[in-house]
């Protein structure tokens, strides 16, 4: 791992993506409020954010929300995204070949504002992230309801 330069002292929240696949061939929307909310609240800052479609024939399609026509962003359509592009095509064909042909997805890049200042804090005291991950929802539902049992 490259050691960060003492003297760096940027604010910068860990960086998180996520593709979420819907079934049939165009984003509903409903998910849209939510992530709106996330962004005007300063929980996040949105760094990308890429409608994907994978067709039957398997054929990968995306298209930027800077991109997007207002009825298709939906309320996503007025959300400032930092850095429209940042995904390449590679990564957009590595996203798209977990999805199932004829559905789509929305692909997500997000900075988690609310880390920063600890974030910043590990940095400037000579900290680094050695391990990170995420325990599935499920696992925690079934662990409290294991507990709760007892």
């Amino acid at each position: 791992m490259t050691d960060v330069p003492a003297d760096t002292t940027i604010g910068i929240g860990p960086i998180d993506y996520v593709l979420i696949e819907f079934p049939g061939s165009e984003f509903n929307g409903e998910i849209a409020p939510n992530i709106v909310s996330l962004v005007n609240s300063e929980t996040i800052r949105l760094l990308d954010l890429v409608f994907v479609h994978k067709t039957e024939a398997g054929d990968i399609e995306s298209l930027e929300l800077t991109d997007a026509a207002p009825t298709e962003a939906g309320d996503l359509a007025d959300l400032d995204v930092g850095y429209a592009g940042l995904l390449s095509d590679e990564d957009l064909e590595s996203a798209a070949e977990v999805l199932l042909p004829g559905s789509s997805a929305l692909l997500l890049v997000w900075e988690n504002t609310w880390a920063a200042p600890l974030a910043t804090a590990i940095r400037e005291s000579g900290g680094q992230l050695v391990a990170s991950g995420r325990i599935p929802v499920n696992a925690i539902l079934s662990a409290l309801a294991a507990a709760s049992e007892e």
